[in-house]
């Protein structure tokens, strides 16, 4: 079947072809609901369906005689380990831990935050969740403590796994400082935290509450998988909201899976066996989809990397890896090639490896700009495919389909929808805009499964945020345009959030930290343009009458307070000093002419614009930053 045949199925007779793909995994109870709606009024997917999500990625590989297959590769240059397990021995090691947490009255349905490094824990604790029903919530590791107790008020955990550090390069970070801080702050109060021990550093345990990782899973009996049902929710993964609170994005079990294993032979074009490795963190999404889950369901072999692509210890780190455990797949985020582009122009440490088992790379996470893509395609030699997707839809709203088609390239495109993604482009009246103009980037409804089924605990919020906006559609946020071919230009964010090397975060939070600042009487934080990092904030604060401080100093106290507040991720190191800021008659600010200044572009006055001279004066404190 061609790629058109299959996109129009998908969307003229969705419920017979995903019908068709849900086949593709083993249920313990084929569902005879296909689309139904849920008591919201919302699609659902397989509702009546039965299975279970580490079932599919572990024990159905060990029942079929492939147990002794590599599943899981850690790689991790900062400690200088490997470690490797075949799915029968990851499988023994997510049972026993799974009966862990069950020693621990964790229940289906109880979630459990995960807060840890990119260590082999992670990915266990995350398959005994799913194992035993549980809802995960991985917290990137790199947040800090206030962010990590936002999460725990708003999942409410019976438990916290953790670990004893994480390693940023060369620097050791304690972690069960942050998690202390973090519950102390939170108003609810976990019943547990397991934290697994790294020689690189101890941790402090609290009576009663603590746990030793290896010596509460050395204890347990192992556990088999329980049968939840499809649209029981698998995990809770928080996203940067504009008002600063994130958004439990909530996916379900059965829909997931299913996408999850078409997905990877779809948008990727893998197979059973393939090395696959997804270049990110477990605390994104690309770790959830595509580390853990989707090459699990798939039967691949998975890489764990702990490292970076440059510093650990070169930039020849990522081509070691490919030709060490021989990839046949990789995904990661522009970002990390723009980083080796920087510090190897002319790629000659990809001359000391052998990358011959190569067959593609694929990127996501941020627009592939064309220098990238250009440089990449001329060093490799290997097709670079450029694919679009969202925490919320879980996988690749637009991709080249090689799975079916194999489709030309164009540059700065994401290619086509995927099958199953009805995707238009909308005014801001909801109506569609002329072929080749920019507009908003909509879904049709209903949505394909392992998108979000809603935000935890909070419908109203799920509404407001993406279905109302467009009745009829989702709203992704994003903007863009389809050209005369089909192919889809995905532009960037409509509203304020912002995209940091592929990590989506909130400039009003950030804001909010800002403005706490004891001199600071009002401020705004914009994402702009970096070559490296693709968009990263930057400040302008106005100083309140009588404040004295200078320049340097307030720039590195809101710097630090950035850094305490959100975390290092957040990549908050430049504060303009203005005198005013650009608003609105009616006291908007203007954000996008901001932008459009930071990144040297065009921009139109806007008629409703207090005073114009106000942009002259940030054009030229931006040029002198």
């Amino acid at each position: 079947m061609s790629y058109s045949e299959d996109f129009q199925q998908s969307v003229n007779a969705p419920e017979q072809f995903w019908a068709d793909k849900a086949r593709m995994i083993d249920w313990y109870h084929f569902p005879a609901k296909i689309l139904s709606k849920d008591s919201n009024g919302y699609h659902q997917w397989f509702a009546d369906g039965k299975l279970n999500t580490c079932d599919l990625a572990l024990d159905t590989h060990v029942r079929s005689g492939r147990g002794d297959q590599l599943a899981l590769i850690y790689d991790s240059p900062v400690t200088g380990q490997q470690q490797r397990y075949s799915y029968r021995e990851l499988t023994d090691k997510v049972a026993q831990f799974a009966g862990a947490l069950d020693s621990l009255n964790v229940r289906k349905g109880d979630r459990v935050i995960i807060y840890m490094p990119m260590i082999p824990e992670a990915v266990i604790g995350m398959l005994a969740c799913a194992r035993i029903g549980a809802v995960h919530s991985v917290v990137f590791g790199g947040f800090a403590s206030h962010e990590l107790a936002v999460r725990i008020d708003d999942a409410k955990p019976k438990a916290i796994l953790t670990a004893s550090c994480g390693i940023e390069i060369q620097k050791v970070i304690p972690y069960k400082p942050l998690v202390d801080a973090a519950i102390d702050e939170a108003r609810h109060k976990p019943d547990s935290c397991v934290v697994f021990s790294r020689p690189q550093a101890s941790a402090n345990l609290s009576p009663g509450r603590d746990h030793d990782w290896q010596t509460l899973a050395s204890s347990a009996a192992p556990v088999e998988p329980i049968p939840v049902l499809a649209t029981d929710p698998l995990y809770i993964l928080y996203t940067s909201g504009t008002t600063g609170k994130p958004k439990g994005v909530v996916r379900d079990n059965g829909g997931h899976a299913v996408a999850m294993r078409y997905s990877m032979e779809l948008v990727y074009g893998a197979k059973p066996g393939d090395v696959f490795w997804a270049a990110s963190d477990v605390g994104w999404v690309v770790g959830h989809s595509y580390i853990v889950y989707a090459p699990l369901i798939t039967g691949c072999t998975t890489i764990l990397y702990e490292g970076k692509p440059v510093k650990t210890p070169d930039a020849g780190a990522f081509w070691r890896v490919c030709d060490e455990h021989k990839v046949n797949i990789l995904f990661t985020a522009p970002t990390a090639f723009r980083a080796v582009r920087k510090e190897d122009p002319e790629a000659d440490a990809l001359g000391d490896y052998d990358i011959s088992s190569l067959k593609r790379i694929l990127l996501a996470g941020e627009r592939l700009d064309p220098p990238t893509y250009d440089w990449l395609r001329e060093k490799t030699n290997l097709p670079i495919l450029d694919h679009w997707w969202q925490t919320e839809t879980g996988w690749a709203i637009c991709c080249n389909p090689i799975g079916i088609e194999n489709m030309k390239l164009k540059p700065g495109s994401a290619t086509l929808p995927s099958p199953g993604f009805d995707v238009r482009i909308l005014d801001f009246s909801g109506k569609p805009v002329r072929r080749g103009d920019q507009g908003q980037v909509a879904i049709k409804l209903p949505l394909p499964p392992g998108c979000l089924s809603g935000v935890w605990e909070d419908p109203v919020r799920f509404k407001s945020t993406y279905l109302e906006p467009l009745p009829g559609f989702y709203s992704s946020g994003d903007g863009g345009y389809i050209d005369e071919d089909d192919y889809a230009f995905i532009m960037g964010r409509t509203d304020d959030v912002i995209n940091v090397a592929g990590h989506r975060l909130s400039t009003g939070e950030m804001e909010e930290v800002v403005a706490s600042h004891p001199a600071i009487a009002e401020c705004c934080v914009v994402g702009v343009q970096d070559e490296l990092r693709g968009q990263v904030p930057v400040g302008l604060v106005l100083l309140k009458d009588g404040a004295t401080i200078e320049h340097d100093e307030l720039e590195d106290e809101l710097v630090e307070m950035v850094r305490e507040r959100i975390g290092a991720v957040a990549c908050f190191r430049r504060a303009i000093m203005v005198e005013r800021l650009p608003k609105t008659r009616s006291g908007k600010i203007l954000r996008r002419v901001i932008r459009n200044i930071a990144d040297g572009e065009d921009y139109a006055i806007p008629s409703t614009i207090d005073d114009p001279s106000i942009l002259d004066d940030i054009q030229v404190r931006f040029r002198r930053s």
